[in-house]
Protein backbone atom coordinates (compact mmCIF):
# COMPACT_ATOMS: atom_id res chain seq x y z
CA UNK A 1 0.00 0.00 0.00
CA UNK A 2 2.00 2.98 -1.14
CA UNK A 3 1.55 6.75 -2.10
CA UNK A 4 3.31 9.69 -2.74
CA UNK A 5 4.73 11.87 0.25
CA UNK A 6 3.40 15.80 0.24
CA UNK A 7 6.79 16.70 -0.29
CA UNK A 8 7.40 15.29 -3.71
CA UNK A 9 9.55 12.68 -2.04
CA UNK A 10 9.93 9.31 -4.07
CA UNK A 11 6.84 7.17 -3.13
CA UNK A 12 6.68 5.71 0.58
CA UNK A 13 4.95 3.16 2.56
CA UNK A 14 2.42 4.17 4.93
CA UNK A 15 3.75 2.90 7.58
CA UNK A 16 6.61 5.39 6.95
CA UNK A 17 4.14 8.37 5.88
CA UNK A 18 2.27 7.88 9.28
CA UNK A 19 5.66 8.49 11.01
CA UNK A 20 6.81 11.92 8.88
CA UNK A 21 3.89 13.62 7.81
CA UNK A 22 3.08 16.99 9.13
CA UNK A 23 6.01 16.78 11.06
CA UNK A 24 8.52 19.86 11.04
CA UNK A 25 11.09 19.59 13.83
CA UNK A 26 13.03 22.44 12.13
CA UNK A 27 10.62 24.45 13.11
CA UNK A 28 10.13 23.47 16.53
CA UNK A 29 13.40 23.61 18.11
CA UNK A 30 13.91 19.72 16.79
CA UNK A 31 10.90 18.66 18.48
CA UNK A 32 9.80 15.06 17.19
CA UNK A 33 6.24 16.15 17.77
CA UNK A 34 4.80 19.37 16.81
CA UNK A 35 4.09 21.33 19.88
CA UNK A 36 0.45 22.36 21.47
CA UNK A 37 -0.29 25.68 20.44
CA UNK A 38 -2.71 27.23 22.51
CA UNK A 39 -4.15 31.20 21.76
CA UNK A 40 -6.26 32.80 19.82
CA UNK A 41 -4.74 36.53 19.27
CA UNK A 42 -1.72 36.25 17.03
CA UNK A 43 0.03 39.45 17.05
CA UNK A 44 1.72 40.70 13.71
CA UNK A 45 5.72 42.63 14.25
CA UNK A 46 4.16 45.13 11.30
CA UNK A 47 1.74 46.45 9.35
CA UNK A 48 3.68 44.74 6.63
CA UNK A 49 3.12 41.48 8.33
CA UNK A 50 -0.56 41.90 9.27
CA UNK A 51 -1.24 42.58 5.52
CA UNK A 52 0.12 39.90 4.24
CA UNK A 53 -1.38 37.38 6.51
CA UNK A 54 -4.70 38.49 5.44
CA UNK A 55 -6.97 36.80 2.58
CA UNK A 56 -8.90 37.25 0.09
CA UNK A 57 -11.59 35.87 1.22
CA UNK A 58 -11.52 35.64 4.84
CA UNK A 59 -9.87 38.56 5.92
CA UNK A 60 -9.41 37.94 9.82
CA UNK A 61 -8.00 34.60 8.75
CA UNK A 62 -5.13 35.67 11.35
CA UNK A 63 -6.47 34.53 14.41
CA UNK A 64 -6.48 31.03 16.42
CA UNK A 65 -10.26 29.92 15.48
CA UNK A 66 -8.74 29.70 11.48
CA UNK A 67 -5.81 27.24 13.38
CA UNK A 68 -2.41 27.10 14.83
CA UNK A 69 0.83 25.17 13.87
CA UNK A 70 -0.71 22.11 15.41
CA UNK A 71 -3.75 22.39 13.23
CA UNK A 72 -1.56 22.67 10.65
CA UNK A 73 0.18 19.92 11.11
CA UNK A 74 -2.68 17.48 11.20
CA UNK A 75 -4.55 18.62 8.34
CA UNK A 76 -0.97 18.47 6.67
CA UNK A 77 -1.32 14.27 7.11
CA UNK A 78 -4.06 13.78 6.74
CA UNK A 79 -3.84 15.28 3.10
CA UNK A 80 -0.57 13.03 3.00
CA UNK A 81 -2.72 9.96 3.72
CA UNK A 82 -6.00 9.78 1.73
CA UNK A 83 -4.89 12.33 -1.51
CA UNK A 84 -7.13 15.13 -0.85
CA UNK A 85 -6.36 19.04 -1.89
CA UNK A 86 -6.87 20.11 1.75
CA UNK A 87 -8.83 19.67 4.99
CA UNK A 88 -9.95 20.52 7.98
CA UNK A 89 -10.60 19.78 11.72
CA UNK A 90 -14.14 19.75 13.39
CA UNK A 91 -15.16 19.42 17.17
CA UNK A 92 -16.55 15.79 16.56
CA UNK A 93 -17.28 13.47 13.94
CA UNK A 94 -20.66 14.46 13.86
CA UNK A 95 -19.82 18.00 13.38
CA UNK A 96 -18.00 17.06 10.14
CA UNK A 97 -20.20 15.46 8.65
CA UNK A 98 -23.68 17.95 9.44
CA UNK A 99 -21.02 20.91 8.37
CA UNK A 100 -20.31 19.12 5.19
CA UNK A 101 -23.24 18.78 4.03
CA UNK A 102 -24.49 22.43 5.05
CA UNK A 103 -21.88 24.08 3.10
CA UNK A 104 -23.36 22.50 0.35
CA UNK A 105 -26.92 22.62 0.31
CA UNK A 106 -29.24 25.47 0.03
CA UNK A 107 -33.35 25.77 0.39
CA UNK A 108 -34.99 23.84 -2.57
CA UNK A 109 -32.03 21.47 -2.80
CA UNK A 110 -32.06 17.83 -2.92
CA UNK A 111 -30.00 15.39 -1.45
CA UNK A 112 -29.92 12.04 -1.41
CA UNK A 113 -28.39 9.57 1.91
CA UNK A 114 -27.34 6.41 1.94
CA UNK A 115 -30.31 4.73 4.32
CA UNK A 116 -27.54 3.03 6.08
CA UNK A 117 -26.06 6.22 7.10
CA UNK A 118 -24.57 6.82 10.96
CA UNK A 119 -27.86 7.28 13.20
CA UNK A 120 -26.92 10.89 14.29
CA UNK A 121 -26.50 12.24 10.50
CA UNK A 122 -29.90 10.51 10.01
CA UNK A 123 -31.47 13.10 12.89
CA UNK A 124 -29.56 15.73 11.11
CA UNK A 125 -30.82 15.09 7.70
CA UNK A 126 -34.62 14.80 9.20
CA UNK A 127 -34.73 17.10 12.19
CA UNK A 128 -32.40 19.97 10.61
CA UNK A 129 -32.53 19.81 6.27
CA UNK A 130 -35.70 19.77 6.26
CA UNK A 131 -36.70 22.55 8.49
CA UNK A 132 -34.18 24.45 6.24
CA UNK A 133 -36.38 23.31 2.88
CA UNK A 134 -34.13 21.14 1.24
CA UNK A 135 -35.72 17.78 0.60
CA UNK A 136 -34.13 14.53 1.95
CA UNK A 137 -34.32 10.97 0.51
CA UNK A 138 -33.08 7.65 1.34
CA UNK A 139 -31.54 5.79 -0.96
CA UNK A 140 -30.76 1.57 -1.17
CA UNK A 141 -26.82 1.58 -0.15
CA UNK A 142 -26.71 -1.33 -2.73
CA UNK A 143 -28.23 0.64 -5.60
CA UNK A 144 -25.13 1.57 -7.81
CA UNK A 145 -24.88 2.90 -10.49
CA UNK A 146 -29.09 3.14 -10.54
CA UNK A 147 -29.04 5.87 -8.10
CA UNK A 148 -29.12 7.47 -11.75
CA UNK A 149 -32.81 6.85 -11.41
CA UNK A 150 -33.12 9.47 -8.16
CA UNK A 151 -30.67 12.20 -9.06
CA UNK A 152 -32.28 15.41 -10.02
CA UNK A 153 -30.90 18.60 -11.82
CA UNK A 154 -31.39 19.89 -8.45
CA UNK A 155 -29.70 17.44 -6.27
CA UNK A 156 -26.77 18.89 -4.54
CA UNK A 157 -25.07 16.08 -2.29
CA UNK A 158 -25.22 12.39 -2.50
CA UNK A 159 -24.07 11.38 1.18
CA UNK A 160 -22.72 7.54 1.03
CA UNK A 161 -21.36 5.52 3.71
CA UNK A 162 -19.28 2.30 3.29
CA UNK A 163 -19.49 0.22 4.78
CA UNK A 164 -22.83 1.13 6.46
CA UNK A 165 -23.32 2.08 9.47
CA UNK A 166 -24.67 -1.32 11.65
CA UNK A 167 -25.39 -3.00 8.75
CA UNK A 168 -22.15 -2.66 6.77
CA UNK A 169 -23.53 -2.99 3.05
CA UNK A 170 -20.71 -2.31 0.88
CA UNK A 171 -21.53 0.66 -1.78
CA UNK A 172 -20.15 0.86 -4.81
CA UNK A 173 -18.67 4.47 -5.10
CA UNK A 174 -17.06 4.64 -7.96
CA UNK A 175 -20.70 3.92 -10.51
CA UNK A 176 -22.71 6.25 -7.84
CA UNK A 177 -20.03 9.03 -8.40
CA UNK A 178 -19.76 8.76 -11.63
CA UNK A 179 -23.71 9.20 -12.33
CA UNK A 180 -23.93 12.08 -9.53
CA UNK A 181 -21.37 14.07 -11.23
CA UNK A 182 -23.51 14.30 -14.22
CA UNK A 183 -25.97 16.36 -12.67
CA UNK A 184 -23.36 18.51 -10.71
CA UNK A 185 -23.69 16.77 -7.09
CA UNK A 186 -21.02 16.70 -4.54
CA UNK A 187 -20.73 12.78 -3.19
CA UNK A 188 -19.84 13.15 0.83
CA UNK A 189 -18.35 10.35 2.05
CA UNK A 190 -18.43 9.04 6.20
CA UNK A 191 -15.00 7.58 5.90
CA UNK A 192 -14.46 6.74 9.51
CA UNK A 193 -14.75 2.60 8.77
CA UNK A 194 -11.79 2.48 6.71
CA UNK A 195 -9.60 4.95 7.72
CA UNK A 196 -7.54 6.92 5.45
CA UNK A 197 -5.31 4.08 5.25
CA UNK A 198 -8.04 1.33 4.33
CA UNK A 199 -10.11 3.85 1.39
CA UNK A 200 -8.73 5.93 -0.90
CA UNK A 201 -11.72 8.00 -1.61
CA UNK A 202 -10.64 10.49 -3.99
CA UNK A 203 -9.44 7.61 -6.37
CA UNK A 204 -12.87 6.33 -6.42
CA UNK A 205 -14.73 10.23 -7.65
CA UNK A 206 -15.52 10.95 -3.90
CA UNK A 207 -15.63 15.10 -3.54
CA UNK A 208 -15.18 15.28 0.30
CA UNK A 209 -14.10 12.07 2.38
CA UNK A 210 -15.20 12.65 6.41
CA UNK A 211 -13.77 10.89 9.63
CA UNK A 212 -14.78 10.97 13.11
CA UNK A 213 -10.64 11.28 14.25
CA UNK A 214 -12.35 10.04 17.55
CA UNK A 215 -12.32 6.50 16.20
CA UNK A 216 -9.19 5.23 14.87
CA UNK A 217 -7.27 8.15 14.36
CA UNK A 218 -7.16 9.62 17.78
CA UNK A 219 -7.38 5.46 18.64
CA UNK A 220 -6.96 5.67 22.61
CA UNK A 221 -10.55 6.77 23.10
CA UNK A 222 -9.50 10.16 25.12
CA UNK A 223 -10.62 12.76 22.33
CA UNK A 224 -13.60 13.76 19.99
CA UNK A 225 -12.57 15.32 17.07
CA UNK A 226 -13.81 14.87 13.22
CA UNK A 227 -11.87 15.88 10.14
CA UNK A 228 -12.87 16.54 6.05
CA UNK A 229 -10.61 16.66 3.36
CA UNK A 230 -11.69 17.64 0.02
CA UNK A 231 -10.82 17.67 -3.26
CA UNK A 232 -9.93 20.75 -5.37
CA UNK A 233 -13.22 21.05 -6.78
CA UNK A 234 -15.21 21.15 -3.22
CA UNK A 235 -12.51 22.83 -1.13
CA UNK A 236 -13.06 26.78 -1.09
CA UNK A 237 -17.45 25.44 -0.40
CA UNK A 238 -16.10 23.22 2.42
CA UNK A 239 -14.14 25.90 3.84
CA UNK A 240 -16.26 28.50 3.56
CA UNK A 241 -19.08 26.58 4.92
CA UNK A 242 -17.38 25.43 8.18
CA UNK A 243 -15.69 28.97 9.02
CA UNK A 244 -19.74 30.56 8.20
CA UNK A 245 -20.36 28.43 11.43
CA UNK A 246 -17.32 29.14 13.22
CA UNK A 247 -16.18 25.39 13.28
CA UNK A 248 -13.01 24.97 15.09
CA UNK A 249 -11.24 22.17 16.95
CA UNK A 250 -9.00 22.45 20.46
CA UNK A 251 -4.92 22.03 19.99
CA UNK A 252 -5.11 19.52 23.16
CA UNK A 253 -7.46 17.08 21.19
CA UNK A 254 -5.85 17.57 17.68
CA UNK A 255 -2.33 16.63 19.38
CA UNK A 256 -4.04 13.52 20.76
CA UNK A 257 -4.94 12.69 16.84
CA UNK A 258 -1.41 13.38 15.90
CA UNK A 259 0.05 11.18 18.57
CA UNK A 260 -2.28 7.99 17.84
CA UNK A 261 -1.67 8.80 14.15
CA UNK A 262 1.85 7.70 14.06
CA UNK A 263 0.44 4.17 15.36
CA UNK A 264 -2.47 3.68 13.75
CA UNK A 265 -1.00 1.12 10.59
CA UNK A 266 0.33 -0.81 13.53
CA UNK A 267 -2.83 -1.03 15.43
CA UNK A 268 -5.04 -1.39 12.40
CA UNK A 269 -3.22 -4.62 11.41
CA UNK A 270 -4.19 -6.13 14.85
CA UNK A 271 -7.82 -5.04 14.75
CA UNK A 272 -7.87 -5.95 11.05
CA UNK A 273 -7.07 -9.73 11.69
CA UNK A 274 -8.01 -10.02 14.79
CA UNK A 275 -11.73 -8.99 13.65
CA UNK A 276 -11.68 -11.50 10.69
CA UNK A 277 -10.45 -14.62 13.35
CA UNK A 278 -13.45 -13.17 15.54
CA UNK A 279 -16.44 -12.73 13.01
CA UNK A 280 -14.90 -16.20 11.69
CA UNK A 281 -15.49 -18.07 15.02
CA UNK A 282 -19.09 -16.15 15.79
CA UNK A 283 -20.27 -17.71 12.10
CA UNK A 284 -19.92 -20.84 13.80
CA UNK A 285 -22.30 -20.17 16.94
CA UNK A 286 -26.15 -21.74 16.81
CA UNK A 287 -27.65 -18.45 18.33
CA UNK A 288 -26.12 -15.87 15.21
CA UNK A 289 -28.18 -15.64 12.61
CA UNK A 290 -25.67 -14.03 10.57
CA UNK A 291 -22.20 -12.03 10.93
CA UNK A 292 -22.07 -8.34 8.69
CA UNK A 293 -18.57 -7.76 7.95
CA UNK A 294 -17.47 -6.66 4.27
CA UNK A 295 -14.53 -9.20 4.72
CA UNK A 296 -15.52 -12.25 4.90
CA UNK A 297 -15.98 -13.91 1.94
CA UNK A 298 -19.73 -14.94 2.40
CA UNK A 299 -20.52 -11.32 3.26
CA UNK A 300 -22.83 -9.87 -0.38
CA UNK A 301 -20.08 -7.04 -0.13
CA UNK A 302 -16.87 -9.05 -0.39
CA UNK A 303 -16.32 -8.34 -3.73
CA UNK A 304 -16.82 -4.98 -3.75
CA UNK A 305 -14.73 -4.54 -0.53
CA UNK A 306 -12.26 -6.28 -2.27
CA UNK A 307 -11.88 -4.81 -5.51
CA UNK A 308 -11.69 -0.85 -3.36
CA UNK A 309 -10.75 -1.42 -0.02
CA UNK A 310 -7.36 -1.83 0.96
CA UNK A 311 -8.32 -3.64 4.48
CA UNK A 312 -10.96 -3.79 7.17
CA UNK A 313 -11.32 -2.47 10.48
CA UNK A 314 -12.10 -4.29 13.62
CA UNK A 315 -15.85 -3.05 13.33
CA UNK A 316 -18.56 -5.27 12.41
CA UNK A 317 -22.05 -6.44 13.71
CA UNK A 318 -23.53 -9.67 14.51
CA UNK A 319 -27.57 -10.54 13.93
CA UNK A 320 -28.88 -13.08 16.71
CA UNK A 321 -31.68 -15.15 16.47
CA UNK A 322 -35.01 -14.48 18.44
CA UNK A 323 -33.10 -14.85 22.17
CA UNK A 324 -35.43 -12.87 24.16
CA UNK A 325 -34.54 -10.23 26.45
CA UNK A 326 -33.29 -12.46 29.39
CA UNK A 327 -31.09 -14.28 27.50
CA UNK A 328 -29.32 -11.12 25.75
CA UNK A 329 -29.08 -10.28 29.22
CA UNK A 330 -27.45 -13.10 30.62
CA UNK A 331 -24.92 -12.55 27.59
CA UNK A 332 -23.83 -9.30 28.42
CA UNK A 333 -23.19 -10.37 31.80
CA UNK A 334 -20.68 -12.58 30.78
CA UNK A 335 -18.65 -10.99 28.77
CA UNK A 336 -15.55 -9.96 30.48
CA UNK A 337 -13.68 -8.71 28.13
CA UNK A 338 -16.00 -6.94 25.70
CA UNK A 339 -17.42 -3.31 27.39
CA UNK A 340 -21.10 -1.74 26.63
CA UNK A 341 -20.60 1.57 25.21
CA UNK A 342 -20.73 3.91 22.37
CA UNK A 343 -18.05 4.57 19.94
CA UNK A 344 -15.28 2.24 18.48
CA UNK A 345 -11.50 2.88 17.74
CA UNK A 346 -10.16 2.70 20.67
CA UNK A 347 -7.92 0.03 22.32
CA UNK A 348 -10.30 -2.23 24.07
CA UNK A 349 -13.24 -4.04 22.89
CA UNK A 350 -16.66 -3.32 23.03
CA UNK A 351 -20.25 -4.83 22.66
CA UNK A 352 -22.95 -2.42 21.79
CA UNK A 353 -26.56 -4.00 21.50
CA UNK A 354 -29.06 -2.06 19.22
CA UNK A 355 -32.37 -1.42 21.18
CA UNK A 356 -34.57 -1.38 18.13
CA UNK A 357 -34.03 -2.29 14.51
CA UNK A 358 -32.06 0.37 12.84
CA UNK A 359 -34.16 2.75 10.93
CA UNK A 360 -34.71 1.73 7.06
CA UNK A 361 -36.84 3.18 4.31
CA UNK A 362 -35.37 2.07 1.56
CA UNK A 363 -33.34 -1.15 1.91
CA UNK A 364 -34.24 -4.69 0.56
CA UNK A 365 -33.01 -6.28 3.94
CA UNK A 366 -34.45 -6.09 7.19
CA UNK A 367 -33.09 -7.07 10.97
CA UNK A 368 -35.91 -8.32 12.83
CA UNK A 369 -33.98 -10.22 15.78
CA UNK A 370 -31.23 -8.51 18.07
CA UNK A 371 -28.16 -6.85 16.71
CA UNK A 372 -24.79 -6.37 18.19
CA UNK A 373 -21.94 -4.62 16.88
CA UNK A 374 -18.55 -5.71 18.20
CA UNK A 375 -15.61 -3.27 18.03
CA UNK A 376 -12.59 -5.53 18.41
CA UNK A 377 -9.96 -3.96 20.49
CA UNK A 378 -5.81 -4.86 21.05
CA UNK A 379 -6.17 -7.87 23.37
CA UNK A 380 -5.12 -11.44 22.63
CA UNK A 381 -7.52 -12.67 19.73
CA UNK A 382 -7.58 -16.25 21.82
CA UNK A 383 -9.03 -13.97 24.92
CA UNK A 384 -11.56 -12.37 23.24
CA UNK A 385 -12.72 -15.83 21.49
CA UNK A 386 -13.00 -17.40 24.88
CA UNK A 387 -15.02 -14.73 27.14
CA UNK A 388 -17.26 -14.50 23.14
CA UNK A 389 -17.61 -18.03 24.07
CA UNK A 390 -18.56 -18.03 27.29
CA UNK A 391 -21.36 -15.22 27.28
CA UNK A 392 -23.13 -17.23 24.49
CA UNK A 393 -23.18 -20.37 26.72
CA UNK A 394 -24.60 -17.93 29.33
CA UNK A 395 -27.34 -17.27 26.99
CA UNK A 396 -28.08 -20.73 25.69
CA UNK A 397 -28.56 -21.91 29.41
CA UNK A 398 -30.83 -19.06 29.52
CA UNK A 399 -33.43 -20.21 26.54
Amino acid sequence: MTSDHSSGSPTTHVDTQLVHCGREPARFAGMVNTPVFRGSTIIANNLEDWEAARQIDNPMSNYGRFGTPTTRSFEQAIVTLEGGHNCLVFPSGLSACTHSIMAFVKSGDHVLITDSVYGPTRTFADRVLRRMGVEVEYFDPLIGGEIRTLLRPNTSVVFVESPGSWTFEVQDIPAIAEEAHKVGAYVLLDNTWATPLFFKPFEHGVDVSIHAATKYIVGHSDALLGVASANERAWCILKHGAHDFGQTAGPDDIYLALRGMRSMAVRLRQHSESGIQLAEYLQTQPLVERVLHPALPSDPGYKLWQRDFLGASGLFTIALKEVGRPALSKFFDGLQLFGIGLSWGGFESLALPLDKPPTRVASATTYPNPLVRIHVGLENIDDLIADMGLAFKRMEQAL
